[in-house]
């Protein structure tokens, strides 16, 4: 067996949790971004094919189960795990995950392989004197918590805001934030939603093929894709939208790099549909890296018109450029400025704002974003989107529409943003969305929309709909 396959101590630990291991480590020690970390980590281990999705799973899942394993841990070692070593921290991280959360592992395969890694770990970090005692010690925690699994969780209290922070792992500060909300009821769904993988959806870009065609030609070649189930708002389940089941194969990663299908939720490209470009129109999409609603703007356009990308980063530029390029949509122009303070002109027909945000909303998808917010993070970027949303409604001709969209679920990113740039330019009013969407209504304000993954099986997107005054 390869070393990549072994732990330090030469004892056999699978590639798959090996890679596992590292991306924790990586992650929580030197604050490295899961889906990268992973990447290296499964490159390095030489994983293909179920091996590497089942190391993905137990990656993700022990990051994201964090809060609630570290409680759990600290309670069966009697001591808080911020006082363990790095090394057993992660072990405990990875053997908890898998003996209280993932299915199909021999519970005897996942302790015995947590406890050599996190003694491999100890002896790499220069504390091999120690090792063995301090896996004794992953040892015993994760026997007894394999004795009875299914208790330990049973006995998680979610019925206050700290026990729902502990029972579905979340920073206490937004499960809080999320009770006074959203309610008990509406926090502990919209949390236990956010632990189940994300659905998988993906656009069909017009530009390049019809939806019909495509699909019907994937599942020719072995791929799960399905229009959206019946019964959906008609935001939340456009003709050009497919969903995907199990892991993507060669065919369909084919026609995304073809550009011929862009992966983006649901929510997403309600976005897009919700503005409502038509062709020959003047459109301006605002904070738009990488791109992917801007191409979404052009193929309803039928290329026809101009979509002007704002995008302050480079980076997130070029890409734009490149992804627009791959999907045909030519009439996408990017351009490098602020949009907060840049003179972006007038006379616009339609104009998105799409501002940075908390991405509360998109938790799912994302295994670390929740341990990296703060509670004034919100706050903060709340000053930017009003500042990005009012600059951009001076640039909507009069009678034309701007929709200002997030991907977070914050009553101050959203409503309080919307309700300050309607009181700072009289000359904007807010179109009642709810009232031809009355299921995806915001529960604060019935003007704007608030899709949710409990409800609705989508990221979590804010929208609203904002037109200039004639006159």
């Amino acid at each position: 067996m390869s070393r990549a396959g072994r732990s330090e101590d030469g004892r056999r630990a699978t590639p798959a949790r090996r890679a596992a291991f590292e991306t924790l480590r990586r992650t929580f020690e030197h604050d490295a971004w899961t889906d990268r970390a992973f990447r290296s980590a499964a490159d390095r281990h030489g994983l293909e094919g179920a091996e590497r999705a089942r190391s993905q799973r137990l990656a993700y899942g022990a990051v994201q189960r964090r809060g609630t394993t570290d409680h759990l841990a600290a309670r069966l070692a009697g001591r808080p795990v911020a006082q363990l070593d790095p090394p057993l921290r992660a072990g405990l991280r990875l053997g908890l995950f898998e003996l209280l959360f993932s299915d199909g592992a021999a519970a005897h395969a996942a302790v015995g392989e947590a406890v050599e890694l996190a003694k491999g770990g100890m002896r790499a970090g220069g504390a091999g004197g120690r090792a063995a005692a301090a896996a004794g010690l992953v040892n015993a925690v994760l026997r007894q918590a394999s004795r009875d699994p299914a208790s330990l969780l049973a006995g998680l209290d979610d019925s206050t805001p700290e026990g729902a922070a502990v029972a579905h792992s979340y920073p206490g500060w937004l499960a809080a934030r999320w009770w006074e909300e959203l309610g008990p009821d509406g926090a502990r769904a919209l949390m236990a939603a956010m632990n189940e993988p994300a659905e998988r959806a993906l656009r069909v870009n017009t530009l390049r093929a019809d939806p019909a065609a495509l699909a019907a030609t994937l599942r020719t070649a072995g791929e799960r894709v399905e229009p959206v189930a019946a019964g959906s708002d008609p935001l939340l389940s456009l003709p050009e939208t497919l969903v995907a089941g199990g892991r993507w194969g060669e065919a369909l990663r084919a026609r995304i790099a073809a550009g011929e299908m862009v992966p983006q939720s649901r929510a997403s490209q309600a976005v897009a549909g919700l503005l409502d470009p038509q062709p020959g129109e003047r459109v301006l999409d605002l904070c738009a890296g990488p791109g992917i609603k801007s191409t979404a703007i052009a193929a309803r356009m039928g290329d026809v018109g101009e979509v002007r990308s704002i995008e302050l980063d480079p980076r997130r530029a070029s890409q734009i450029a490149a992804l627009a390029e791959r999907a045909g949509a030519g009439c996408v122009r990017p351009v490098e400025a602020d949009a907060a303070v840049a003179d972006l002109g007038a006379g616009y027909d339609r104009v998105l704002v799409d501002p940075p945000c908390t991405d509360l909303g998109a938790l799912a998808a994302r295994p670390d974003a929740r341990w990296r917010k703060t509670a004034d993070q919100a706050d903060q970027l709340a000053v930017l989107q009003r500042e990005i949303l009012v600059n951009g409604a001076a640039s909507v001709r009069p009678g034309g529409r701007l929709v200002y969209s997030t991907c977070t679920i914050s009553r101050a990113e959203n409503e309080a943003v919307v309700a300050g740039a309607l009181a700072a330019r009289p000359e904007l009013e807010a179109e009642d969305l709810g009232r031809g969407h009355p299921t995806l209504a915001s529960a604060h304000d019935h003007r704007f929309l608030q899709t949710r993954p409990d409800r609705d099986r989508t990221d979590g997107f804010f929208m609203a709909l904002i037109r200039r005054r004639e006159g």
